[in-house]
């Protein structure tokens, strides 16, 4: 099953491909977007190089991996992410967006696409999420569409703003999912 074009009320997410490292460029310059990943904005070499490593992982399992999100009028939302972990059975739910678009609900409603896709069609039986503990708009979203807290850890990674506080670990089963999708709340905005 290759990855799929998916769609939300309000967007269009498609595969990732190499015609899409200019948006990854523009999005990765913005050291906001990426205040809680690397501090600093990222240059085009580093940009490139991730997403080379991006379309490697999204090719180790059928039908997750990355996608570009444009909303009404095709307009440049970011990238959402739902790559394998090492254990091909679960996935990771990731997402970044040009700051114009936060807080605005993009994140949450790709988030629910993701879920719904990853559990019923790509067969996962877990999707995880991680971020940095202060990172309250993206622990948000993630309690939004269902994750449940899991863990604080502290990986080694360059120190930030931040990071003295750890990471954190939300993660839902596809059980889980299945019981709160039949929940209006979980579904809706």
């Amino acid at each position: 099953m290759p990855q799929p074009v998916l769609r939300t009320e309000r967007m269009l997410l498609l595969p990732l491909t190499d015609d899409h490292v200019d948006l990854e460029v523009e999005l990765d310059s913005d050291p906001e977007v990426l205040r809680y990943l690397d501090g600093r904005a990222r240059t085009r070499e580093e940009v490139t190089e991730f997403h080379a490593k991006r379309m490697e992982l999204g090719r180790r399992v059928d039908g997750l991996g990355y996608w570009v999100a444009f909303g009404p009028g095709g307009e440049f939302i970011g990238v959402m992410m739902l790559p394998p972990t090492e254990d091909e059975s679960v996935a990771e739910l990731g997402y970044r967006l040009a700051r114009r678009h936060w807080r605005q609900g993009y994140a949450a409603e790709a988030s629910r696409e993701l879920l719904r896709h990853g559990f019923t069609t790509a067969g996962q039986t877990r999707i995880v999420a991680q971020t940095m503990t202060v990172n309250a708009g993206s622990r948000a979203v993630m309690t939004k569409v269902g994750l449940r807290y899991q863990r604080t850890f502290f990986p080694d990674y360059p120190p930030i703003p931040g990071s003295e506080e750890g990471e954190v670990e939300y993660a839902i089963t596809r059980d889980e999912w299945l019981a709160l999708s039949r929940t209006p709340e979980v579904g809706a905005g």
